[in-house]
């Protein structure tokens, strides 16, 4: 049976632990898990929420696609991808990548792979409202970002 990520796109908060237990729980055959946790950063003070849109369809679509080829190329035996929309204040977690596998080499690049392709290819749109009641521009695409994917060319 092929292994499929296991994708969420969802308002509410998740539960780290949980998401962890859900993967490794009874497993012997795991050796290493490793999540990721971004956060809303609160830029320099300046801002007081983010507002996350995406796509409904196309983005867990997408994930599920860039969490496929992680599984295959990293020997994955397991991987979550949570993503969360809606309004989030600095300091709210916005996404997690939780990656199984039998050494931790594989969990750690399979984690970061597939951080690098959401940050660019998931259609995830962000709006930053500043705490001087005004708004910021949809926040574009970084250059980082892209030297970030291109490595795993």
């Amino acid at each position: 049976m092929k292994l499929a990520p296991k994708v969420r796109i969802q308002a509410e908060a998740f539960d780290i632990a949980s998401e962890i237990e859900n993967i490794t729980g009874g497993r012997p055959d795991i050796g290493a898990s490793v999540s990721f946790t971004g956060h809303c950063r609160d830029e320099g003070g300046r801002l007081e929420a983010l507002e996350l849109e995406h796509y409904p369809g196309m983005a867990e679509e997408e994930i599920a696609r860039i969490g496929q080829q992680a599984i295959e190329r990293f020997g994955l035996l397991g991987l979550t991808v949570i993503h969360r929309f809606g309004r989030m204040l600095p300091g709210d977690p916005i996404v997690v990548v939780i990656a199984a596998a039998s050494h931790r080499h594989a969990a750690f690049d399979g984690a970061s792979f597939v951080m690098d392709f959401l940050k660019t290819d998931a259609p995830f749109w962000k709006k930053e409202h500043l705490k001087d009641g005004g708004s910021g521009e949809w926040v574009s695409a970084r250059e980082q970002d892209d030297r970030a994917r291109g490595r795993w060319q």
